[in-house]
């Protein structure tokens, strides 16, 4: 159907609401606007739903949200009685419609006679991980967009681990939404016929109480937190989101006496009103903190994303200056803390595994395997990491020890599926305590690990292009590369290209060729000769092609000049500008 038929559609249909109906009867002149709402459905991915908020097919609203759940009430049905019996756990952040998309979600499971365990209030993304596995339900819903700008939100679907739909289930999934050809197929009941029939429920407050307990358990060291934690400084940001109770909370009940929390950026806003992007990857978010910091002369600011399963980390550097750390250096940091930690106690499995992604910097690998630890990589999506975890658990042959990927989501313990800032926030304060009854800041810490194992350096650039036009220049892209091999990045030969849609690896120098034993997925990784590396990919929530750099040098300075020539000529050779 072509974009202005479906528009159409959707202003005559009678189940269309007079809200949406008056919003797409103002763009009736616009037919660009037009086409971007309905030139295509809101695609179900392998995670679920992610999209601009407003009017369309192409857009989250309560239609396409209902769609989808009415596509996974089929297929948990499909599952049998017991499936449909122990029901689905739902969670929501603080973005705009949050509530109303959870509670819709519910409504539709609820009228298809499946139980729903709703929270009564916005929790972050790793606290449905674990209700899903604490209350033993089939599946689990989190309406967020993550760290999305304010006019997108989401839909991301769990199942019974507690960790996100892996790929092969997500096709079955999808085969059911996309079944769903008329509105008339979605069903809803009302909410109080819903809590009559004990099929709507808010989760109990035991639950959460439980998940603070298990994050505190993974505290390592107690004592130090106790006598070095209590005289630390730090300044909190929940960047308007999720993590302000439960982080707060956690690092209150270990120890940590000064947590002051950023006043402008403490309470819910869904329009994230005091940044331009509400990412801990970006450092503008971090600006109001790193003010209040100075004033306070803190040890260490936390930053969590709105749904709070990422976090960001700034320091103070050698100069005395505020920088925030990259996922992969935070990410390596925790990994030689955590398993030096369990060294030291003599309490680190001989089969324990660290697992990451293939974009993330091999630096934690080298840390990893000074302690006799394998790291195993994924797929880039801490839901690959889940899937590993949940391997482990049903071989029995590997222990899980710590995951984390580049873009700021770390995970420990086994209790939680997915990513989670709150476990995270609570191990890097420990791990700032650590190293300041040594002396040291985390700064000192990351300088002590280049000067062990080099000096590693990561960047990604993303470029954003949207609409019909941008995805059709992110795959001739993504062609360009994969047909015309760069011979030579910075003057180094390029030795191996992995190519993991086409599943192989080839070792261009020595002529060989290897399977890649991982899912397929439209990702390029280009490696030279010197081990530096360059990868591609588009993004699988946003409209972007994501390019991923890593050098290894002596030092800092010689690691930022090859990384701006090497940045340089990839960009150029892929057609775009920096």
């Amino acid at each position: 159907m072509e974009y202005m038929d479906k528009y159409k559609e959707w202003l005559s249909s009678p189940i269309i609401d007079d809200g949406t109906r008056k919003e797409l009867e103002s763009i009736k002149d616009d037919k660009v606007e037009i086409e971007d709402r309905f030139f295509k459905d809101l695609e179900f991915g392998t995670g679920g739903l992610r999209g601009v908020i407003g009017a369309g097919s192409n857009r989250m609203n309560i239609y396409t949200v209902g769609k989808a759940t009415q596509g996974l009430a089929n297929y948990i049905k499909k599952q049998g009685v017991k499936a449909v019996e122990q029901g689905v756990a739902i969670a929501y952040d603080s973005r705009r419609m949050s509530k109303e998309f959870a509670e819709h979600a519910a409504l539709v499971l609820n009228a298809n006679g499946i139980k729903t365990y709703v929270y009564g209030e916005l929790q972050p993304t790793p606290v449905l991980s674990f209700t899903v596995r604490e209350l033993k339900t089939t599946a689990g819903i989190v309406i967020t967009a993550s760290h999305n700008p304010p006019q997108y939100n989401g839909y991301k679907v769990y199942w019974s681990d507690g960790g996100q739909i892996p790929p092969e289930r997500a096709s079955e999934i999808i085969g059911e939404v996309d079944s769903i050809s008329n509105f008339n197929d979605i069903k809803r009941m009302s909410k109080d016929e819903a809590r009559e029939k004990g099929l709507f429920n808010i989760v109990d407050q035991k639950v959460l109480d439980k998940y603070v307990e298990k994050v505190k358990e993974l505290c390592i060291n107690r004592d130090l937190v106790a006598q070095v934690g209590k005289d630390m400084k730090i300044i909190y940001t929940p960047l308007h989101g999720t993590g302000n109770k439960p982080v707060r909370r956690v690092l209150k009940e270990l120890g940590f006496e000064h947590v002051e929390v950023v006043p402008e950026q403490e309470m819910p806003d869904p329009n994230f009103s005091t940044v331009s992007y509400p990412n801990p990857e970006d450092r503008d978010a971090f600006n109001l903190a790193i003010e209040k910091a100075k004033k306070e002369g803190a040890d260490l600011i936390l930053g969590t994303d709105p749904d709070c399963d990422r976090v960001g980390v700034v320091v103070k550097d050698n100069r005395g200056e505020y920088i925030v750390l990259s996922g992969n250096q935070t990410g390596s940091l925790l990994v030689n803390y955590y398993l030096g930690a369990m060294h030291r106690q003599d309490n680190l499995p001989s089969n324990g595994k660290v697992i990451k992604t293939i974009v993330t910097s091999e630096l934690g690998r080298e840390v990893a395997k000074s302690y006799g630890i394998d790291t195993i990589d994924t797929l880039t999506g801490f839901k690959f990491i889940g899937e590993k975890i949940h391997e482990f658990e049903q071989n029995g042959d590997n222990v899980f020890l710590f995951g984390y990927e580049e873009s700021y989501g770390y995970l420990a313990g086994d209790f939680v599926r997915d990513k989670d800032a709150v476990i995270a926030s609570m191990l890097i304060c420990e791990m700032a305590a650590y190293y300041k009854s040594k002396g040291m800041t985390l700064y000192d810490g990351l300088e002590a690990l280049w000067g062990k194992y080099g000096c590693y350096l990561e960047e990604l650039k993303s470029v954003s292009l949207a609409g019909k036009e941008g995805m059709e220049k992110i795959k001739s892209t993504m062609d360009n590369l994969r047909n015309n091999v760069p011979e030579s990045i910075d003057g180094v030969e390029v030795a191996v290209v992995e190519d993991y849609l086409k599943g192989e690896a080839v070792d261009i120098l020595g002529g060989n060729r290897k399977n890649i034993e991982l899912p397929k997925s439209n990702v390029l990784k280009f490696i030279m000769k010197d081990d530096s590396w360059f990868a591609v990919r588009p993004s699988g929530t946003e409209p972007k092609i994501k390019f991923y750099f890593s050098v290894i040098e002596d030092n800092l300075d010689s690691a930022k000049e090859k990384m701006s020539r090497v940045i340089d000529e990839v960009m150029d050779k892929a057609g775009l500008s920096k």
